[in-house]
């Protein structure tokens, strides 16, 4: 197990670096036609390309879905805590958030390789592009959600689940502040405990 999950990490270091650069190549490439539209529109000197509009949100929903993908890996979405933190109903519901997100990445590979293949039958209306590339961004999500829970799932049944979240998951604003917190209420007790013994050496001498 121990091998999977050191093979299994390194694969996704890698997947998550490839992810993180089509990410930013998608943001760019967006942000691009959108500026691009409004100029033509404006300007008679610029071509419209009406194949635009339509890859810019092609581009978008690409950036949505893998997007979401990191986000599982890290553990980036939204996050309603029912239960205090490390009682057993907390656990069992951390656990639960991770083997429903494998669920959900098994069920966007079985039911969106059929939905990806039906893009071979339809083109986009100005640019032409088969819609196979547009509708296989549900079985790539998939497979990315697939490798990245098992990863969280794997790591949290050999080191447990606090030491997974620690490793793989987004440092959360509020644990930070509360630890701040703590740290600086240890801080003064111990420099007024120091101040204490330096007086009351004093005191003694």
């Amino acid at each position: 197990m121990s091998l999977i999950l050191s093979a299994l990490t390194r694969l996704n270091r890698v997947l998550e670096k490839i992810l993180y650069a089509l990410l930013l190549a998608l943001l760019f490439g967006f942000i691009a036609l959108i500026i691009y539209q409004i100029l033509s529109r404006n300007l008679p000197l610029l071509p419209r390309l009406f194949w635009t509009e339509e890859f810019s949100r092609f581009a978008f929903q690409w950036m949505i879905m893998l997007g979401t993908a990191v986000g599982v890996l890290h553990a980036d979405h939204f996050v309603l805590e029912a239960f205090p933190s490390g009682t057993r109903a907390d656990q069992m519901t951390r656990w639960a958030r991770d083997l429903a997100c494998l669920a959900t990445g098994i069920i966007f590979v079985w039911f969106g390789k059929d939905f990806a293949i039906s893009g071979l039958r339809r083109s986009a209306t100005a640019s032409g592009m088969s819609m196979i590339y547009v509708y296989s961004v549900f079985t790539a999500c998939g497979g990315f959600i697939i490798l990245f829970s098992l990863e969280r799932l794997l790591h949290a049944a050999l080191h447990g689940m606090s030491a997974m979240e620690k490793v793989l998951n987004t440092p959360n604003a509020v644990d930070e502040m509360a630890s701040n917190d703590i740290s600086a209420d240890n801080g003064a007790i111990n420099s007024l405990s120091s101040t204490n013994d330096t007086l009351n050496q004093g005191g003694h001498a």
